[in-house]
């Protein structure tokens, strides 16, 4: 379809999960393609993946939670292609123990470790995009990965959920300060559908699945969704992580022009459609007397 013919995109934490996923895509439709990652050999195959297939992508090792890095990224996305278009500010970390230690004995170290990524590398990413988009006669579009987790709480991962909230908060910030020089920013926040990398090691190579299709070919089972989704919307198949890089697609794209401070629940299978409280379903008023 070409939708970023002539786009140039930066993505951090590209070399796995929905970045890598959204490299790849945005490459075959026409987008020079910056690929971060704390992990250098992960954006390096990314890229290396997007050349051979005709694309063009650069590889760089970024952190994310040290300035200079993401502007030295910046810099070499503008030193290359000539300009920056899109600033996907996607890399994410997970709380330590994996929501297994209490919030009360995280430790400063930990809650810094967890946020410094999730938060303060989102404030990098975009100051770094606009200082160079203020300088483009078109603007930009800075495009921020937030987290369920941003709105209602995950057990166990208090730092996160909390880092993600702020950057929430930045999206609208970052959207109203920056709105003036045509640049928007919006953010997606996927519930389900989500990486099973982000549970594993680093220096895992990119499995390229869900939490739930990892699952599923774990077990070899098949997928049933009355038993197995928790959400009320049940569909045929697992979410995927295709289901969030629509969402981060369209918000990249020009479809979403007009759109800025926004945040979309990402394929959430209508968990934000209800409450907690349980009230069976064909209640009645004497049922509850």
């Amino acid at each position: 379809m070409g939708r970023f013919e002539g786009k140039v995109a930066l993505i951090t934490g590209g070399g796995s999960g929905l970045g890598r996923l959204c490299a790849l895509q945005w490459a075959a439709e026409g987008a020079s393609v910056v690929v971060t990652d704390l992990i250098e050999q992960r954006a390096n195959v990314v890229a290396a993946q997007i050349n051979d297939e005709g694309g063009k992508a650069l590889s760089l090792k970024a952190d994310v939670t040290r300035e200079a890095e993401i502007e030295a990224a910046v810099a070499a996305a503008v030193a290359k292609y000539g300009r920056l278009d899109i600033m996907f500010a996607n890399a994410g970390k997970a709380v330590p123990g994996f929501g297994t230690i209490a919030l009360e004995d995280i430790s400063e170290a930990e809650w810094d470790d967890v946020n410094d990524v999730v938060y303060k590398g989102v404030f990098y990413a975009g100051k770094h995009a606009c200082r160079q988009m203020k300088t483009q006669a078109e603007g930009g579009n800075i495009v921020v990965t937030v987290s369920a987790g941003g709105h209602n709480a995950y057990p166990g991962f208090g730092p996160y959920c909390a880092g993600k909230a702020g950057a929430a908060g930045l999206v609208r910030s970052m959207a109203y300060d920056w709105g003036r020089y045509g640049i928007r920013v919006n953010g997606l926040s996927p519930v389900h559908g989500m990486s099973v990398n982000f549970a594993l090691p680093p220096e895992t190579p990119a499995l390229g699945m869900s939490y739930e299709e990892a699952q599923l070919a774990e077990s070899g089972a098949g997928w049933d969704a009355a038993t197995m989704f928790p959400g009320p919307l049940k569909v045929k198949r697992p979410p995927s992580l295709e289901d969030n890089a629509a969402v981060a697609t369209f918000l990249a794209s020009d479809a979403s022009t007009y759109m800025s401070g926004v945040v979309i629940p990402s394929c959430d299978g209508g968990s934000f459609a209800r409450t907690s409280i349980p009230i069976p379903e064909n209640w009645s008023l004497e049922d509850q007397a």
